[in-house]
């Protein structure tokens, strides 16, 4: 006898939301070395560390005199938050950037513990490297020509330092979803 829609749903519900060992579905060596680092968490363990890593040291950085000193042709190009150096000059405009930087790192941290922390700590990353990665299209000096190669074009330092804020936006919104998984597991325990 077929299970309803709606039973099907419900059932599928609750497969997403209980880990499978997968390791001991897995056929062939490659498979069961995937499953292997799936069923440890290792991406979002290293994703995650490294974000707050990341999110510490630079926010800790920005707080410095060079540090705001250069960020401030990046915000000034900014078509999103131009107007903040403008507001907050650039020691305290940075600051409050480093601090952001900083906030969302502890709420990470905060999320191996409660994951609606780990969620918030993700939104807000989420939202600066969104902002940070239009810097890439904005920013003058970002794609250059190189000599000697006609109509050839490349991303400058500059470029590929903007260019990484594009895989933390992604890193960022797994850890929201890797967040929120668990708070919705938190949730129905509760």
């Amino acid at each position: 006898m077929s299970d309803s829609p709606s039973t099907q749903t419900t059932n599928s519900n609750k497969q997403d939301l209980v880990p499978a060992d997968l390791s001991k579905q897995a056929r062939s060596n490659l498979t069961r070395l995937a499953a292997w680092i799936g069923d440890r968490h290792l991406a979002f363990r290293i994703v995650s560390i490294g974000m707050i890593v990341m999110l510490l040291w630079a926010g800790s950085y920005k707080m410095t005199a060079p540090g705001a000193e250069g960020i401030v042709p990046l915000v000034s190009n900014s078509p999103l938050i131009w107007w903040h150096f403008k507001l907050f000059g650039p020691y305290i405009g940075s600051d409050i950037i480093g601090l952001t930087e900083i906030t969302a790192a502890i709420l990470f941290t905060v999320g191996y513990f409660r994951p609606l922390a780990g969620v918030i700590g993700g939104l807000i990353a989420t939202l600066m490297f969104f902002t940070t990665s239009t810097m890439f299209l904005t920013t003058p000096g970002t794609i250059i020509a190189v000599a000697g190669i006609h109509g050839m074009r490349y991303m400058s330092f500059l470029g590929l330092f903007l260019f990484k804020d594009v895989i933390s936006l992604g890193a960022s919104l797994y850890l929201v979803s890797y967040f929120g998984h668990k708070a919705i597991l938190h949730e129905n325990r509760s």
